[in-house]
């Protein structure tokens, strides 16, 4: 099995493969990327068992990085590992396809434990009291994580900028399915254009914890 640890602070990407080492001692094998563009390329060459991934990824806000790898690689199972401890975190990653979410201050012992679960297919998020969840920001979570794999390409293209036959040629689709998508994204968001879509995205990704690495 292949795990692929994306984090740009190599001492963490040690610490990981050390729990890894400890969770399996005949050896899981791992992969490393320090930015989402490279785990993007990873995935798209290479099956991986598990991706455990940073949130605070210097090409990423937010869960914008978690967001565009299970767009990619959907199949694959995503843990977020974070210093964001709040329980909005782990909400919205659960919202946006995580199976698990992993605080960084977790002890040596424990994230071991957690990855023997996470390799064995299994869901691990911290205990959390759901009056800490902000209802609204969880509302528009769910209105993003609604979307089709395709029409969070077609969000995901909107937000690096690209023009609508842009985003056609990279999903190697018509402008016509395109224009499609973009209706049912603006349906399911309550947006009206995409600049509204846009912010939308933006606030539905933001983790309100800028300081969490």
């Amino acid at each position: 099995m292949t795990v692929l640890i994306v984090d740009d602070h190599p001492l963490f990407r040690d610490a990981l493969k050390s729990a890894l080492q400890k969770a399996f001692p005949d050896g899981a094998q791992t992969e490393e990327a320090s930015s989402i563009a490279d785990a993007l390329d990873m995935t798209s060459k290479h099956d991986f068992k598990l991706i455990l991934l940073d949130l605070n990824i210097p090409d990423a806000t937010g869960f914008d990085g978690l967001v565009r790898l299970k767009t990619a690689a959907a199949n694959t199972p995503v843990y977020v590992v974070s210093a964001n401890e709040s329980a909005d975190a782990f909400s919205k990653s659960k919202s946006f396809g995580a199976s698990g979410y992993l605080p960084k201050s977790l002890p040596s012992e424990d994230l071991s434990a957690a990855l023997v679960t996470a390799l064995d297919g299994g869901t691990w998020f911290p205990e959390t009291d759901a009056s800490d969840v902000d209802e609204e920001s969880q509302k528009v979570a769910e209105r993003l994580s609604s979307l089709t794999p395709a029409q969070r390409r077609v969000l995901s293209g909107l937000s690096d900028g690209l023009l609508n036959k842009q985003i056609a040629y990279e999903m190697g689709i018509s402008e016509a399915t395109v224009k499609a998508h973009m209706t049912a994204i603006f349906r399911k968001l309550g947006a009206n254009n995409r600049t509204q879509a846009l912010l939308i995205y933006k606030q539905a990704v933001s983790d309100g914890d800028h300081s969490a690495a």
